[in-house]
């Protein structure tokens, strides 16, 4: 089966499953593992956002849906080259991939007869189903099952370890100008992890919101986790925040590898913030993971 993923997360689920071989094309973001954009076909592009302020990104994002305009540009002629099978992408957002309707639409013009498989989670138990799903549309379902068995287990065993202790008020900032609150799956990440997520919309989409609301929620620990950015940006970004949350402590936690991308790093990324939420109750994060800002 030729495969052809259109979303990080659906990149990094493929190579958990072992189907690599099978994966012809990706992204311009599918940079996890790194070797993916190197040794397959890119097949969406948009623009370079570095060197951008969280603030004009957002004002790049805002302008250009507003308009009608695509964050992405689907090269037609190169997925039509690769003939594939099975293509996964999503309609969870559209600031972060090409909707499923697009590029259906694009087959459709193209002659292309794929499979076309939107993966949309909204809760974390959600987001284990689509290690299920895509192991079932690639004909390997006992792969993910094994998969799924296996970051179940790591979450019970950090259930086990916090378990009975006191939970801390965490606010997760999403985006930081404007900021946003922790929607989707990431509440439930600080759930797992030992903490209560305040101020924040599990398993619905996030919101813009306000320092004042944020901080009305009386957060003991705040989370700084933008979208599209590791370890570095994160923390170059919550030095902004901390002002606005006078008497917590302020984390920047590298979002894109373990919070904002729904694939198996989530697990990694519920481990992370339980070491900072019960420090001694659960191993040290690992480097390059998770930083205290104040």
């Amino acid at each position: 089966m030729r495969l052809v993923s259109l979303l990080p997360s659906a990149t990094e689920i493929v190579y958990a499953l072992g189907l690599d071989a099978d994966l012809v094309g990706v992204t311009f973001e599918c940079d996890e593992p790194a070797r993916a954009r190197t040794d397959k076909a890119v097949v969406v592009g948009g623009r370079d956002t570095r060197g951008l302020s969280p603030a004009e990104i957002d004002e790049y994002v805002k302008s250009q849906l507003a308009a009608g305009g695509d964050l992405y540009t689907l090269h037609e002629d190169a997925l039509a080259g690769l003939s594939p099978d099975l293509i996964l992408t999503q309609d969870l957002c559209r600031v972060c991939a090409l909707p499923s309707g697009d590029v259906s639409d694009a087959l459709e013009h193209l002659g292309c007869r794929a499979d076309v498989v939107s993966l949309d989670p909204y809760t974390l138990e959600e987001v284990l189903g689509t290690f299920h799903t895509v192991g079932e549309r690639a004909g390997v379902p006992e792969r993910a099952a094994a998969l799924v068995t296996s970051l179940r287990g790591r979450l019970d065993a950090v259930a086990a370890a916090v378990a009975g202790r006191p939970r801390p008020r965490v606010v997760v900032v999403e985006w930081v100008d404007p900021p946003f609150t922790a929607g989707h799956w990431v509440p439930d990440l600080v759930t797992a992890a030992g903490g209560e997520p305040v101020a924040a919309r599990p398993g619905a989409r996030s919101v813009e919101t306000s320092y004042v609301e944020l901080a009305a929620a009386r957060p003991d620990i705040v989370l700084v986790t933008p979208c599209g950015f590791h370890l570095d940006g994160a923390a170059d970004q919550a030095h902004r925040v901390v002002p606005h949350f006078p008497g917590a402590a302020v984390w920047a936690i590298d979002g894109d590898g373990l919070v904002v991308r729904p694939g198996p790093r989530l697990v990694d990324g519920v481990e992370a913030i339980a070491a900072v939420l019960h420090p001694g109750a659960v191993p040290d994060a690992p480097p390059g993971s998770v930083r205290r800002i104040s």
